[in-house]
């Protein structure tokens, strides 16, 4: 494990490129906003996602040029540290681009492979999530600031269970095919369009569990540690290739029994 002080570094730093990133993709997107695709019509990209990187990758190196960066749209650059920064610039791109408010700046630190700090920051939310490695989880408001715990729910029956669909038709026919079979077994589902808030919630205990397939790891990073932190079991169920792994975060009385439902799922696929 790192020191304490490393970690505190990260995070710090985690934080401020977080807030400048949600700042420019809340505040200065503009009218006529440039989108392009990336792996199927529906996987849309923006000239925002793209500058929002720009910028936290640059706000990064600027202080810690020796680190890796993975990003969503930028690709992977090798560091020398140890350290890893793990970058989704705006989670949610759908919802950013039709003008609904939940999408997220996700940046993650890792260090040797673990990650250690994490931030998910939804500025049209007005609501930020902050994780360190055994530093617990919290969200900050204008409330205020407080320490998440994951529910104390203990029934499946009674779980509100999210998740996210793909952009490919056939991992989504397989993922509907999955939601038959669990939505008579749940209080109710929820489809969010943003992994690291999904995440992060799990762990605020707005929802009970979370699961989703084929994410990457800058979906999860940062909303993975948050839910962590505050208590919930996070877990990858292997699958097949062509369905991509399952990555199933919940409150430790609901974890083992949607996990049980979600791996037959996956191996009757």
């Amino acid at each position: 494990m790192p020191a304490d002080a490393l970690i505190d570094e990260l995070l710090a730093l985690a934080l401020d490129a977080a807030r400048a990133g949600g700042d420019l993709a809340l505040n200065h997107r503009p009218v006529d906003m440039a989108t392009d695709t990336k792996s199927s019509p529906t996987d849309v990209v923006t000239e925002m996602d793209k500058a929002t990187e720009e910028l936290l990758v640059a706000r990064i190196l600027s202080r810690r040029p020796d680190d890796g960066i993975l990003g969503e749209e930028g690709g992977e650059r090798l560091g020398s540290s140890g350290v890893r920064w793990v970058l989704d610039p705006i989670d949610g791109t759908t919802n950013y681009l039709y003008g609904l408010p939940i999408w997220a700046v996700s940046v993650a630190a890792e260090v040797d492979g673990q990650v250690v700090a994490g931030v998910v920051e939804a500025p049209a939310l007005g609501r930020r999530y902050i994780a360190s490695f055994g530093g617990g989880a919290w969200e900050e408001t204008a409330a205020g600031r407080r320490r998440l715990s994951a529910s104390p729910c203990v029934s499946l029956a009674e779980s509100l269970v999210s998740t996210g669909f793909a952009y490919t038709s056939e991992r989504r026919a397989q993922q509907a095919e999955d939601l038959r079979g669990l939505a008579p077994l749940v209080r109710d589902i929820r489809r969010l369009g943003a992994a690291s808030l999904d995440l992060a919630w799990v762990g605020a205990g707005y929802v009970d569990a979370f699961f989703e397939s084929g994410l990457h790891a800058w979906d999860v990073a940062a909303g993975g540690l948050v839910a962590q932190e505050a208590g919930a079991v996070v877990t990858v169920l292997r699958a097949a290739e062509s369905l991509g792994d399952v990555t199933v975060a919940a409150a430790p009385g609901v974890h083992d029994a949607l996990c049980a439902i979600v791996e037959a799922s996956v191996q009757a696929s």
